[in-house]
């Protein structure tokens, strides 16, 4: 399949998008042995021979991870046996098999995950209910400022009226609003709103984790740069249970708390020396 060659050499791992612009307009990228200098030219990573700055571009038996734009009414599966359109329908031109990494709404919209990594999929799912989602909402009518401060206490989250262009102005009867949260409480999410009398008319999740939804078109995907993935392992990491302590990040010593403990230890030991000879 052909792609852009800056997103092919990104992925690899050799340089962001933006650098491998830079070796093609240097000269420094060659395709089936011709200098490309032009930026958007497409080559086919199965089929062609890549070098870049006099290296062959070896890929190794790569795993896929995509980001798609979900639209609402969609399952989060790759085949429905009620005959609902799936994930499926807008995978076209895959090189292998993926699966989705946890669930979007049916009626929900936005960034959905679907790897072929197993392994990464599993620690998604093991650190789901830790990692932080970003959604959009829009909801009936307009939260007072006393139940935003409700909802926030209940989902432990931020939520804050949004200011995007591409929502309603400040004063509209059924604003939008950006809520973040984890997945152990997105359940109570449209549970809350409601019972507040503000129930959900439509919501989006754009952002999961380290990965953000940016521009990508509605039913679109895209490839994962190796950047991102590389992000993505980083967060998990951070939310680990080993890494958290009384649900907080555990934070490494300060050089100047490394040193006080140094001192203190090296006080310890001359005092029982001391105490030893007297």
């Amino acid at each position: 399949m052909l792609e852009r060659l800056q997103k092919i050499i990104a992925r690899t791992g050799i340089a962001s998008r933006r650098h491998a612009e830079q070796l093609m307009l240097s000269g420094q990228v060659v395709v089936n042995g011709q200098v490309i200098t032009e930026l958007g030219s497409k080559a086919d990573p199965e089929r062609d021979r890549i070098e870049v700055a006099g290296k062959l571009v070896r890929f190794p038996e790569s795993k896929i991870y995509l980001m798609l734009d979900k639209p609402p009414q969609v399952v989060s599966t790759m085949a429905d046996p009620e005959g609902r359109r799936s994930l499926r329908n807008f995978l076209t031109g895959i090189p292998g098999r993926v699966f989705p990494v946890g669930r979007l709404d049916y009626s929900a919209s936005g960034l959905v995950l679907l790897t072929s990594d197993g392994d990464l999929a599993n620690r998604i799912l093991k650190a789901a209910a830790r990692l932080p989602q970003t959604y959009w909402i829009k909801v009936r009518g307009r939260l007072s400022g006393d139940q935003i401060r409700r909802l926030e206490q209940e989902l432990r989250g931020r939520v804050h009226p949004l200011k995007s262009p591409h929502a309603a102005g400040p004063h509209a009867a059924n604003p939008w609003y950006e809520v973040t949260l984890s997945e152990a409480r997105r359940d109570l999410l449209r549970k809350s709103l409601t019972m507040l009398g503000h129930p959900v008319e439509k919501l989006k999740r754009v952002k999961l984790a380290s990965l953000e939804l940016a521009g990508l078109p509605e039913g679109r995907y895209r490839h994962l740069e190796a950047g991102e993935v590389a992000a993505l392992k980083r967060a998990l990491a951070r939310s680990s249970p080993a890494s958290l302590i009384g649900g907080k990040a555990k934070k490494a010593p300060s050089e100047s708390a490394l040193r006080r403990g140094g001192r203190a230890r090296r006080n310890v030991g001359r005092n029982a020396r001391t105490s030893a000879h007297s």
